[in-house]
């Protein structure tokens, strides 16, 4: 089977130690997986991901969709084609929001990614503000976007963007990592990607995976 899977969310929302532990889960029940991340390991992503404390506004949105372009060329395509399950730690979501907090307009990054491939399934990833606070504080943030603002406001902004995402045609549902342990989040995940595999189409709708 071959799945394309992305992953968004607030900042300490547990998006790659989901991702890590889905992999983990796939390979135990046979299926090859590609655990990738966006901004990617590649020189743009490196320069977008690293440097967001000199790139911003519409200079940081074009690098980061220039650097998806490459990732899907490069990395997310081929693994599909190998018949490998794709999980990806951020992709377009993450853009609409964390684009729109720096100025851009929703509409010129929805054009900007207009072209982006649309995954199987997306999944928003979250949790209480309190319990992605406490998570930061713990971790360290990872940018600018994570010492800007609050949880509480970054949770909202991935609230409203239910309607674009099922606007623009995406498979989405939602997790909450602060109600289950991350390997409970994870077996939920990957059994509901195990079921994909049976199914010929995927209706735009939200769901909400079972704690």
């Amino acid at each position: 089977m071959s799945l394309f899977v992305t992953l968004d969310g607030p900042g300490g929302a547990g998006k790659s130690t989901l991702a890590r532990l889905v992999a983990e889960q796939l390979a135990v029940a046979g299926v090859p997986a590609l655990i990738t991340r966006e901004p990617s390991g590649g020189l743009l992503g490196e320069v977008a991901r690293r440097q967001t404390s000199t790139f911003s506004g519409l200079a940081l949105a074009c690098l980061v969709a220039a650097d998806r372009y490459h990732h899907l060329e490069t990395e997310v395509r081929p693994a599909l084609a190998r018949g490998e399950v794709v999980v990806c730690d951020r992709y377009v979501p993450s853009s609409y929001v964390l684009q729109s907090r720096d100025g851009v307009p929703l509409d010129y990054i929805r054009h900007l990614n207009a072209l982006a491939d649309r995954p199987g399934l997306a999944i928003l990833v979250t949790a209480a503000s309190a319990v992605l606070e406490e998570r930061l504080t713990v971790r360290g943030a990872h940018s600018r976007f994570e010492h800007e603002g609050s949880s509480a406001a970054e949770v909202a902004l991935y609230e409203d963007l239910a309607d674009v995402l099922a606007v623009d045609g995406y498979v989405f549902h939602r997790i909450d990592t602060g109600h289950q342990s991350p390997q409970d989040a994870a077996a939920a995940l990957t059994g509901h990607i195990l079921g994909l595999s049976s199914r010929a189409s995927y209706p735009p709708r939200e769901r909400l995976l079972p704690p």
